[in-house]
């Protein structure tokens, strides 16, 4: 697996997998996606400012996308909990989905692996990384907790007055091996 930064040429592609990824969740009874979040603009932004990325199996179908986003995420100005180190050089990961044509083939993961991967060679300043997810997208919260992600705490009204997301934190390997 790689990762490919995305361009405006692949803008249908990315919403084409984020639609899909909207009807996995609601198929699993999950709210989350289930408004005008994310949305074109969302990703129109993401390419421009360069957060937008694909993810492409070996055999370079694209399988999936991410959104790497930098410091500071206003989003989380309201987190209910602590994060696990205090710093300005952090970035978030939004927007994750793998399209259901490629689902249990471990490409969640990998995605993970390959994110950190690229953060530890191409962005060496980064030291924590921040996700987070609704509280019923419990495959989610699997995948980010098997890659090593810690809960932090809550966000309550994220993208809707009623929706609880649960906020995890991710030290950056090199960084948490200094910690200890």
């Amino acid at each position: 697996m790689k990762m490919k930064k995305a361009t405006m040429a692949d803008l249908d592609t990315i919403l084409t997998i984020l639609r899909n990824g909207r009807d996995q969740l609601a198929e699993r009874g999950v709210d989350q996606w289930q408004g005008d979040y994310p949305n074109a603009e969302h990703i129109k932004e993401d390419i421009e400012h360069g957060y937008a990325y694909l993810a492409q199996s070996n055999d370079n179908q694209t399988v999936g996308t991410l959104s790497i986003v930098d410091a500071p995420d206003h989003f989380y100005d309201d987190l209910n909990g602590k994060w696990l180190m205090e710093t300005e050089n952090y970035v978030v990961i939004h927007r994750v989905a793998i399209h259901s044509d490629h689902a249990g083939k471990g490409y969640a993961s990998k995605l993970f692996i390959h994110m950190l991967d690229y953060l530890e060679e191409h962005r060496p300043e980064v030291k924590s990384i921040r996700i987070s997810t609704n509280e019923n997208n419990q495959v989610m919260q699997h995948v980010i907790t098997k890659n090593g992600f810690t809960k932090v705490g809550t966000l309550h009204g994220a993208y809707r007055p009623q929706e609880l997301s649960y906020v995890y934190e991710l030290l950056v390997p090199s960084v948490s091996g200094n910690l200890a």
